[in-house]
């Protein structure tokens, strides 16, 4: 009773403002619709590619380091034959001769030594030498870019082999599983035990020394990490729910493999390729610094620095190339790997 009291006692609900009754029909007309609308995106269809190329433009220091990458990889290519000099041609007559180019005498390439004497006008010299010359009288900017060339050659022939292996391997290794992953991991865990330089500097002082002899002494551990890298891919890809739909609609595993788990990946792999390179450009410059490199007359990146360290105090030009082109190259490469990183990870978009 109490309740039913109370109840009562509250205010009566206000009446509607517009009645039912005086609401009239055509108020509410229906909007047509167009069928021919019902696909259209607010925006153009982007692919993958195109989203993650549009997002590594906008990063300043990815795009420098691309455009010095590929600035250097010309030089390379063309730079032995600028000069019109060979990388081997000796002439003691122009022995330890200083840089000089006409119309950048401001900046320190004018042929004057350490002593403040121009070598060109004491020697009667008439000819010109970008990068200055070598103690057997060759063309410092021949040799450095001839090395150069050879040190990419090394390097990427390193991070090919790298990846054909390490894709092979970590993606057979995750795609079967069970006992096969054990056992293919038990053997990565054992070369990962042993020290990669170790391996390396053994293996070619059991081989001749070359390019042939370094390439192979890298990749004996070098595809480990790609391993890995495809093999952690591999088990994640293989639980999403669009590899069972294909799997229960018959694909077989070469096509699971190629169409489905290999391109998903790619994004890691190209990361990866990408920190290969000037780890290899690396090794290969410190195992001709230590001797075990190249031998002479070729010539790469490491046994010029090896060069120039040696007579650093009197002709500092003969370190000071070599040494900032191995380091814009190895800068570029990380921060281009840094860059693609952020690029092809879809949780980095704004």
């Amino acid at each position: 009773m109490e309740r039913t009291k109370n109840n009562s006692q509250l205010p009566q609900s206000a009446a509607p403002l517009f009645p039912a009754d005086s609401i009239p029909e055509d108020l509410f007309v229906p909007e047509p619709v167009d069928a021919s609308l019902q696909e259209q995106t607010s925006g153009p269809m982007k692919s993958v590619w195109q989203d993650a190329w549009q997002r590594l433009v906008k990063n300043k220091g990815a795009v420098l380091s691309l455009f010095m990458i590929l600035l250097i990889t010309f030089l390379a290519l063309a730079g032995p034959s600028m000069s019109g000099r060979t990388y081997d041609e000796q002439n003691l007559l122009f022995s330890n001769l200083p840089p000089k180019v006409p119309g950048l005498e401001w900046l320190g390439f004018d042929g004057v030594d350490s002593k403040g004497i121009n070598q060109y006008e004491v020697r009667g010299v008439t000819e010109n030498f970008w990068f200055g010359t070598d103690e057997f009288g060759r063309d410092l900017w021949t040799r450095v870019w001839k090395g150069t060339q050879i040190s990419l050659l090394i390097a990427s022939l390193a991070a090919l082999l790298d990846l054909i292996i390490g894709v092979a391997y970590g993606g057979i290794s995750a795609f079967y599983g069970g006992r096969t992953d054990t056992v293919m991991q038990r053997i990565i865990e054992v070369l990962m035990g042993i020290p990669n330089l170790i391996v390396i500097i053994l293996f070619i002082l059991i081989l001749e020394p070359g390019i042939f002899s370094i390439v192979l002494a890298m990749i004996v551990t070098g595809w480990v990490s790609m391993a890995r890298v495809v093999r952690g891919q591999i088990l994640q890809i293989k639980a999403q729910e669009f590899v069972m739909a294909s799997r229960a609609l018959g694909a077989s595993n070469s096509r699971l493999i190629v169409k489905h788990m290999l391109p998903n990946a790619i994004g890691p792999i190209l990361v990866t390729i990408m920190f290969t390179i000037p780890s290899a450009i690396f090794f290969e410059a410190f195992l001709s610094f230590i001797g075990l490199g190249l031998q002479p007359p070729l010539a790469s990146l490491g046994m010029l620095i090896q060069d120039g360290y040696v007579a650093m105090r009197y002709f500092t030009y003969k370190l000071v190339f070599p040494g900032i082109i191995i380091s814009v190259l190895m800068i570029s490469f990380n921060l281009l790997a840094d860059g693609l990183r952020d690029a092809l990870d879809p949780r980095m978009k704004k």
